[in-house]
């Protein structure tokens, strides 16, 4: 359930960088790129802080919790590398 939610959380952290960049956008050309790219900046650090915490409070290894991380990761990531792409 918490990657489910992570998941989400992502997604809705996606969303509000691509509202913010297309308020920006008339002004500023490259905002979609540098938004998409601060996105994907700041989610890899939220989730390995994710992984940190997996490993070092709930007690579970790093192999186990590196698939998360993974999928944590990737699937906004993909999602905002492709929405970017298409929205530039």
């Amino acid at each position: 359930m918490r990657t489910v939610l992570f998941l989400t959380a992502g997604l809705l952290l996606l969303g509000s960088m691509l509202v913010l960049a297309r308020l920006f956008v008339a002004h500023y050309p490259a905002a979609v790129t540098w938004a998409g790219a601060g996105f994907l900046a700041l989610w890899l650090l939220i989730c390995a802080v994710n992984m940190w915490v997996g490993v070092a409070r709930a007690g579970y290894s790093v192999a186990e919790e590196l698939p998360i991380l993974l999928l944590n990761f990737a699937v906004p990531a993909a999602i905002g590398v492709l929405l970017a792409w298409k929205l530039r």
